[in-house]
């Protein structure tokens, strides 16, 4: 795990400038404190920051690899799983390796089997840089889901590419600012996929490789997917096996991605809280493993969003060691702007500073790796919006009255989250309506904030965005051809993993908080062998009789205390901001320093008097708890783009990344 950064100039001739690339990878140290690396070849220039957890020598695992005709060049971030089995076949078929780092076998593969061959290959998470000399292109590829982030843009004379923004940002030429759609996007939490808040600067999207060559006339860039979310056509499902075939296959699958998560030259943990999917996690290694198994919890002081009780029987039933970290409401929004300073966009909840704060307790008990149970509501239909999508559109044998009792019964359940895992209110998008056959309930709660998101920005860009639809943005970038004659669930499903699970729980609740403490974090259900069993489950087994992820449930039956078997998804986050006076009176803090009409005007991105008439709707004794919930994600999302503004726009990042790489003693060999 480790952070990547490089420059492609438009003339093969040209001397990159080696300390920028070292400063480009100073100031993403916290990726990679244990070394960096820099090298280039013909106009191309790599670093990268190291963080060591296979092949810990210091020179051997050293990066960027160079292959020993000098046609190839790779810097890569991420794990490779079963590489050990890989590397050997290829020493068999004559490859020659520098190290004992799973990094160095896509370079093989690729001399080997060509670049389309070679991915089929790759398992694991991992966002990738390779230059190939021969064709004078340089390929960026990024895991099929989008676990590790990857970054580029264009100026006049080169592609800037690197794991974080902040790395791009630390080229003086890379130009620093909002784009309105970004903006908007930024304001009402989901994301156009591929996209950031900043003009004319990309993300990799997951299961795709941009390959950009370079010619006298310039870049070409070509983007194309390698992999995707591919759910049988809802036809399939007529022939499907009995239930105990699906429940044996994803235990046996499950299992295999937990024992290759376990490889590691340093100890690996577990994240555990009370939901099924850390608990299998955690049940599982600890079976597979040798000694206990160090287990991390966050607990919050508020008894209504606080899982540590059954986190606290798992970890006795596995006798794992386990750490709890309990919060308070207030202490959250002290660490909001260093934890924005890492997500590098908005966040709609504090738990990406509970996480982030998680983080920083795992390394200071020098753990480098967990492994998370992220993934698997998005393969087994855990989210509260899937089964009302499901009871909506899925099921044609329910009436009109029964439609409405189940969704009336799910959101009873779901109170503390209506507004924001729930939409307080029908929300239709035309757009999205056309493509997918629905507006996907998981969609419904940030587009319906699209009313306030249009007033809340300035005039300037208030004017830019006339007529902007986020629902059609956002539909333009789905494939039909994976919607196509799908049953409504996997539709549900399809769209979540395409837009939320990227740019939410992979982004701001999993690698950027994670690695802002330098702690590598391995989502096992996301391993794609075991996804791609899981897309195959029927519906019916993925939610059966109400009773949400029914196949996973009966595949950890064994493992998992029975308060857990029984109850309900319970989503995980913290208690909003209203909820805790302590925790409000410590919100009001950083919009006094943020939201005050001087600190809005400097900006140039919101409309004070808009954002003053937000926070007293909310104060008014009219707002139920659902639109709180709602109007609090919005004012995080204000304090964000204010401090992003801070952070990436305001500050000048070039001599910031230098003076990292002077205090880190990071300087490139003079000549």
């Amino acid at each position: 795990m480790c952070g990547i950064a490089g420059i492609f100039s438009t003339q093969a001739q040209t001397q990159i400038d080696n300390q920028l690339l070292v400063n480009m990878a100073a100031i993403q140290h916290h990726r990679g404190p244990d070394g960096f690396g820099y090298k280039q070849i013909a106009g191309v220039g790599f670093s990268h920051a190291r963080l060591s957890i296979i092949d810990l020598d210091e020179q051997r695992g050293r990066q960027p690899f160079i292959s020993s005709d000098k046609r190839l060049m790779l810097a890569h971030n991420g794990e490779f799983y079963d590489y050990a089995r890989i590397r050997a076949e290829l020493v068999a078929k004559g490859a020659r390796f520098q190290s004992k780092s799973d990094s160095e076998i896509a370079m093989h593969l690729y001399q080997q089997l060509g670049l389309d061959e070679m991915l089929t290959h790759l398992r694991g998470e991992f966002a990738f840089a390779l230059y190939d000399q021969q064709t004078d292109t340089l390929h960026l590829v990024r895991d099929r889901f989008g676990i590790k982030p990857l970054y580029y843009t264009q100026t006049e004379d080169e592609i800037v590419f690197g794991s974080e923004l902040k790395v791009l940002f630390a080229n003086p030429k890379v130009k620093r600012r909002f784009s309105s759609e970004g903006l908007f996007h930024q304001l009402i939490q989901v994301m156009v996929p591929g996209s950031t808040a900043f003009a004319n600067v990309h993300q990799i999207k997951p299961g795709h490789v941009v390959s950009i060559t370079r010619s006298e006339q310039g870049f070409s860039i070509e983007d194309r997917p390698y992999w995707d979310v591919n759910f049988p056509k809802a036809q399939a499902y007529l022939n499907s096996k009995d239930e105990v075939y699906y429940i044996d296959g994803v235990r046996k699958q499950l299992l295999e991605a937990v024992q290759l998560r376990l490889t590691a030259d340093v100890p690996v943990g577990c994240y555990l809280s009370g939901g099924i999917d850390s608990c299998a996690i955690l049940g599982l290694s600890s079976a597979a493993a040798q000694a206990p198994i160090k287990a991390f919890t966050i607990g919050f002081d508020s008894a209504e969003y606080d899982e540590t009780p059954i986190a606290k029987q798992m970890a006795q039933a596995t006798k794992a060691d386990h750490h709890i970290m309990s919060l308070s409401g207030d202490e959250l929004y002290g660490h909001f702007e260093r934890t924005l300073w890492h997500t590098e966009r908005t966040i709609y909840n504090t738990l990406g500073v509970a996480k982030y704060l998680m983080s920083q307790q795992v390394n200071e008990s020098n753990y480098k790796v967990v492994m998370t149970g992220e993934g698997s509501d998005e393969l087994f239909a855990g989210y509260p919006a899937f089964r009302k999508d499901l009871f909506l559109y899925g099921l044609d044998e329910l009436d009109d009255t029964e439609k409405a009792q189940w969704q009336t019964m799910l959101e009873d359940s779901n109170k503390l989250f209506k507004g924001a895992m729930l939409s307080r209110e029908q929300y239709d998008s035309a757009a999205l309506d056309e493509v997918v056959g629905f507006t996907p309930s998981c969609l419904q709660p940030w587009l319906s904030c699209s009313h306030f998101a249009h007033q809340l920005v300035a005039a300037e860009h208030r004017e830019i965005l006339t007529g902007y639809d986020a629902g059609k943005a956002i539909a333009e970038t789905l494939d039909d051809a994976m919607l196509e004659s799908r049953h409504p669930l996997d539709k549900a499903q399809y769209v979540w993993i395409k837009t939320m699970l990227e740019g939410q729980i992979l982004t701001w609740g999993g690698d950027r908080v994670d690695m802002a403490n330098s702690m590598e974090a391995r989502p096992a259900f996301l391993d794609h062998h075991l996804a791609e069993f899981a897309f195959t489950i029927p519906p019916q087994y993925r939610i059966k009789d109400r009773k949400e992820k029914y196949v996973l449930r009966e595949a950890m039956k064994g493992l998992l205390p029975e308060v857990l078997y029984e109850r309900e998804k319970f989503a995980f986050m913290a208690p909003p901001a209203h909820s805790d006076e302590k925790k409000w009176a410590a919100m009001r803090v950083l919009a006094d320093k943020y939201l005050s009409r001087q600190a809005v005007e400097a900006a140039g991105l919101l409309d004070f008097e808009a954002v003053n008439a937000l926070f007293e709707l909310h104060d008014s004794p009219d707002a139920d708890d659902s639109l709180k919930v709602q109007l609090d994600a919005v004012i995080n999302h204000l304090l964000g783009v204010q401090i992003l503004h801070k952070q990436f726009i305001a500050a000048d990042l070039p001599q910031f990344a230098a003076a990292e790489a002077e205090r880190l003693g990071w300087r490139a060999a003079t000549n």
